[in-house]
């Protein structure tokens, strides 16, 4: 088959990171490939299988850029750029991808509430517009049914579970509890700066490490208010930013603990990918996360309790959570997750 996956950046995104991955598992089972996505200055954050075809739409920022004028933009921009019928199957990764395209199958990760307007719309159609529909957990699949009266099938993501496994832990940052996904309201991270607060009382010389986070979303005033309530509460974490793809397993594998307190999550790949390195996880108490990873994780629903459960994972990990931690892991192949979307494309056809 010629199909073509769709996202919306060349940054390391959970999205991004799974567009990819199945496009490469996809081409390696011989169909022909090409990935579509808008590009911020460079190709993708990592190497890509040669297999697979780019087409990087050029993005260039625009000074003083409101966030709903740049969602705008960016539809336009893929929508003008991609070739629809050099494709059997059309599948979009986000909602910009899939406004960007008059016909696509469509992966709903997670559903999520915008206030800003543009965004709100862009949501919606991306849900109500698709022909067919996937989510990668059943209880996001639910939501959707719930909400719109569409059942979507279901194809658990993929993990790159040796890479994550082979990793030597990272000596640099010396004791920390880890978060993945940057700072932003969905990744919960005020919450976990009071978690932390609690959590260092008992646990002295602990330091809180957060990497990743890029988006064309606008979460200035999300980060200020996180700012300030680390400033209140006198606590000054490592905010690395995105990190190299050699360098993300050894900074998982290093953590004592990796915090995952998303309040909105569709499957969770990085903390899928922790328990891939052995390291402890800790998650927020929902639905969808309890169907993922059932007991190979710590469960909390608010700071103190996401802070019991990091007390307890640094206390005391035993061996046989960390198997099948591992094991749980990887099982979640990419292979697997091709070969279920190739039949999902055929019943399309």
């Amino acid at each position: 088959m010629r199909i073509a996956l769709l996202t919306y950046s060349t940054r390391p995104r959970g999205g991004v990171v799974h567009t990819l991955s199945l496009a490469e598992a996809l081409a390696e089972l011989g169909h022909e490939v090409t990935v579509w996505t808008l590009g911020r200055g460079g190709g993708f954050f990592r190497a890509v299988d040669p297999r697979v075809r780019l087409a990087i739409v050029p993005f260039p920022d625009v000074p003083d850029e409101g966030v709903g004028s740049r969602i705008l933009r960016s539809i336009d921009v893929l929508r003008e750029a991609f070739v629809p019928g050099d494709y059997d199957i059309v599948h979009a990764q986000d909602c910009i991808s899939a406004n960007a395209v008059d016909r696509c199958v469509r992966t709903i990760h997670h559903l999520d509430q915008f206030t800003t307007p543009e965004l709100a719309a862009c949501h919606e159609r991306a849900i109500v517009r698709p022909y067919a529909h996937l989510c990668v957990s059943a209880a996001v699949a639910r939501e959707v049914e719930q909400g719109w009266g569409i059942t979507p099938a279901v194809i658990p993501n993929g993990v790159d579970a040796a890479r994550f496994a082979a990793a030597r832990p990272s000596p640099r940052y010396g004791r920390y509890v880890l978060a993945v996904g940057g700072i932003e309201p969905r990744k919960g991270s005020i919450d976990l700066l009071d978690a932390y607060a609690l959590l260092r009382r008992d646990v002295p010389g602990l330091d809180l490490v957060i990497a990743g986070g890029e988006t064309l979303f606008d979460y200035r005033d999300y980060r200020a208010a996180w700012q300030a309530r680390a400033d209140e509460l006198g606590i000054t974490p490592r905010v690395l930013g995105p990190v190299g793809q050699d360098v993300l397993p050894g900074l998982v594998a290093g953590a004592a603990a990796f915090a995952f307190p998303s309040t909105k999550e569709g499957f969770g790949l990085a903390a899928m990918e922790a328990l891939a390195a052995g390291t402890p996880v800790v998650v927020r108490d929902l639905p969808v996360l309890r169907e993922v990873f059932g007991d190979t994780v710590g469960y909390g629903s608010d700071p103190a309790g996401l802070a019991l459960a990091l007390r307890e994972s640094l206390e005391d990990h035993p061996a046989e959570r960390a198997a099948a931690g591992r094991a749980l892991a990887a099982a979640h192949t990419w292979s697997a997750a091709a070969e279920r979307h190739a039949a999902f494309y055929r019943t399309l056809r």
